[in-house]
């Protein structure tokens, strides 16, 4: 961007849902506060919800974004309006469009306008509020559809209005700092890199773990669980980072590029590889811990998964008969040398020898600053490309279906445990043992 001569109009579509309010605005001030915004900047909520731009001021306000912030707060939002529209009305958007001109052109010229829109749904007019002359990026928040089918239809509405270069697919857990660095840990680091195979790697470990329950969002995990999308879209993610090849360079294309090859390799899941859990009630020291189908928004004959395991495999010279395994919740306790990455909880990077070597961990900016300011910037590498969210899904399709047609029940486990039996005889079937990353209630 060309410095105070430019101006970057930013639009949250869905602006009152729990999504903008927790994160999206927050980062977006936070962006602010630390000086990346550039001097001339425009917010645009957009929602159905009726509302004032006061209104929407107020919202934020009452958000409590930071400790003695206030004159930066009043200048930030000086900056931020709002405009109610519908999501699929063409004329909606170009009224948008129009107060969106009005605050760019007092600013700059139109040359070098950058629009960012934050989205989160499929039927929009991108084209009734893009920029004429200037860059036009386009942030899709996931779900990116719910399996192959679904995403191919996402993609082909998108590419009506946008170039692949425009749309930014946003996955939060690759802002994670960790996540960012997981390629310079690898090619930066020569101790590593010789090691990085099927000759010293006997398997590896993807573990996705949270310490609550559903807490009314009954609607939300029969989505993210049912599907599976954890692991479609977070520790596939990982997973591509960390097995693919040395890329020409760090570049953006270039690291996608061998991000798309490890997945291409991958055999899609089979049924017979996969176990998948629902938490049921228990009793442990007095405390009484629900089931998943205790919450109110939950049926009580739901067969939705609140874990799963699954073993993978990468067809290539590098990982040939490695074993990948991912896993909503740890397990048993091992005593071996392990390299740690652990995104969730308490991220950190460490190595388990005879005696372990103490990790580290450091306070670091939420994940959404770091992949907006990407997103303004034009830096792509961490978002997903059309192609490589073909072939993720193309790995995951032929599971969800048959889970689907054949409505398959999951195993009960205890609430706050580590997940069902079934999920270490998944291990021992390939004469593995889980890593010990969590702590069981």
């Amino acid at each position: 961007m060309n410095g105070d001569e430019s101006t970057v109009s930013i639009t949250v579509v869905g602006a009152s849902g729990d999504l903008a309010k927790k994160k999206i605005f927050p980062a977006l001030f936070a962006l602010y506060y630390e000086g990346f915004l550039p001097k001339h900047f425009t917010i645009f909520g957009y929602a159905r919800s009726k509302m004032t731009d006061a209104e929407l001021r107020n919202m934020f306000f009452s958000l409590g974004f930071r400790e003695n912030c206030d004159e930066k707060m009043d200048e930030f939002l000086k900056r931020c309006f709002y405009h109610s529209g519908q999501y699929d009305s063409q004329e909606n958007f170009a009224a948008l469009d129009k107060k969106l001109m009005a605050h760019e052109v007092i600013r700059t010229l139109p040359e070098n306008i950058y629009r960012i829109r934050k989205v989160t749904c499929k039927k929009m007019h991108y084209s009734s509020a893009s920029s004429g002359n200037g860059w036009t990026r386009v942030i899709v928040e996931k779900p990116f559809g719910r399996d192959s089918e679904s995403s191919a239809a996402m993609t082909k509405s998108l590419k009506q209005y946008l170039k692949e270069d425009q749309i930014f697919r946003i996955d939060h857990y690759l802002g994670k700092e960790l996540v960012e660095n997981l390629s310079v840990l690898r090619f930066s680091n020569l101790i590593f890199e010789p090691l990085w195979s099927r000759q010293y790697i006997r398997n590896v470990q993807l573990i996705f773990s949270e310490d609550f329950g559903t807490e009314g969002r009954g609607g939300y995990f029969s989505f993210l669980y049912r599907h599976l999308n954890i692991m479609q879209n977070h520790l596939l993610q990982i997973l591509a980072l960390f097995a693919m090849e040395t890329p020409v360079s760090l570049d953006a294309e270039d690291t996608r590029n061998e991000k798309v090859k490890v997945l291409r390799s991958m055999r899609p899941l089979r049924l017979e590889d996969v176990v998948t859990g629902q938490y049921k009630s228990h009793t442990k020291g007095g405390v009484s811990y629900p089931a998943y189908t205790d919450d109110k928004t939950v049926s009580k004959d739901s067969l939705t998964p609140t874990f799963a395991a699954a073993a993978l495999f990468i067809d290539n010279a590098r990982w040939d008969g490695i074993r990948v395994q991912f896993r909503h919740v740890p397990d048993l306790d091992r005593a071996t040398n392990e390299l740690v990455i652990r995104v969730q909880p308490d991220e950190a990077i460490y190595l388990k020898i005879n005696n372990k070597v103490p990790g580290y961990s450091k306070e670091i900016p939420d994940a959404y600053e770091r992949l907006l300011l990407d997103a303004i910037e034009g830096e792509r590498r961490l978002f997903i490309r059309s192609d490589e969210l073909d072939a993720a899904w193309a790995l995951f399709t032929p599971l969800l279906k048959e889970l689907e047609e054949k409505k398959i029940i999951p195993e009960y486990y205890p609430y706050g445990s580590r997940g069902p039996v079934g999920a270490h005889y998944l291990a021992a079937r390939y004469n593995v043992r889980w890593g010990d990353l969590g702590v069981e209630q």
